[in-house]
């Protein structure tokens, strides 16, 4: 596991007949989410806006801002190239 994010929405933001589609399993939002290295005065470090066309995007059109929130945990292990956690070698100079 890597990261987990909490998030509060404005659902009030969400335009229903411009931002919503219809999938086979339901009705969908997709969504962009921003993870930052800094905190801010508020302690969040995540964003969330509706995802913009590439169209709007070259525009440089605004962006539907729709919440923000912060990590609330953070795995911290390092991984190698496979994905899983690496290990330290026997001759890493480590006391024990």
């Amino acid at each position: 596991m890597g990261k987990l994010v909490s998030l509060k929405i404005d659902v009030s933001k969400i335009d229903k007949a411009k931002d919503l589609y219809k999938g086979a399993k339901g009705t969908y939002l997709t969504v962009t989410v921003s993870l930052n290295d800094q905190i801010d005065q508020y302690g969040n470090n995540v964003s969330c806006w509706v995802e913009q066309t590439q169209a709007e995007r070259t525009a440089k059109a605004e962006r539907k801002f729709l919440g923000n929130g912060r990590v609330v945990f953070d795995d911290q292990r390092t991984t190698g190239s496979s994905g899983a956690p690496s290990v330290p070698s026997e001759d890493d100079d480590l006391p024990f």
